[in-house]
């Protein structure tokens, strides 16, 4: 099951400011319960969700990372393999977990395949991702919000944005 026929995605580096990312996407017009972000295991905001001990820290470093962890849970998914992840839209929940042979459970390229990519593209993807990416997926309910969102993700500096409606087209002529 896929996410929507109509959506756009990119991948960040390590570097990319994130916060920069959705904020601008949210400024465009589209609804955080639309972004789907997946983070390398290797990214610094795994090491600090997973090292988030919230009970233990501070008060000042318990409210940041309260904080952040808030953020994160704002978005349609946040998936960190190997660390956890947040589901707040029903959309993602179904193509993510809902199934037997769960999506995020499987790895990587199952859930990318689960938001409805292509397999070879997820594989190619995954290569990508583990070398300390973001991927960030965004679901568009109409035909021009995929344009609008290519077109955020190419100003924010996503590697190779594409619309996941050509990639769904491209496969079915090869």
């Amino acid at each position: 099951m896929t996410v929507n026929t109509s959506a756009a995605y990119g991948m960040y580096s390590r570097d990319a400011k994130l916060l920069h990312v959705m904020d601008t996407l949210i400024e465009s017009g589209f609804d955080k319960e639309d972004i789907c972000m997946m983070v390398s295991p290797r990214h610094p905001i795994a090491t600090f969700v997973r090292e988030a001990n919230i009970l233990n820290a501070g008060r000042k470093e318990n409210w940041a990372r309260e904080q952040f962890i808030g953020w994160l849970f704002e978005f349609g998914a946040v998936v960190i393999p190997t660390v956890g992840f947040f589901v707040r839209s029903q959309a993602f929940l179904h193509a993510l977990v809902a199934a037997k042979d769960s999506h995020i459970l499987c790895g990587t390229t199952r859930a990318l395949v689960g938001l409805g990519l292509s397999e070879p593209n997820a594989q190619r993807l995954e290569g990508q991702f583990r070398e300390v990416g973001v991927f960030v997926y965004v679901a568009c309910p109409e035909g021009t919000d995929a344009e609008r969102a290519i077109d955020v993700l190419r100003r924010t500096g996503a590697k190779d944005p594409a619309l996941l409606e050509e990639e769904a087209f491209l496969a079915a002529v090869v």
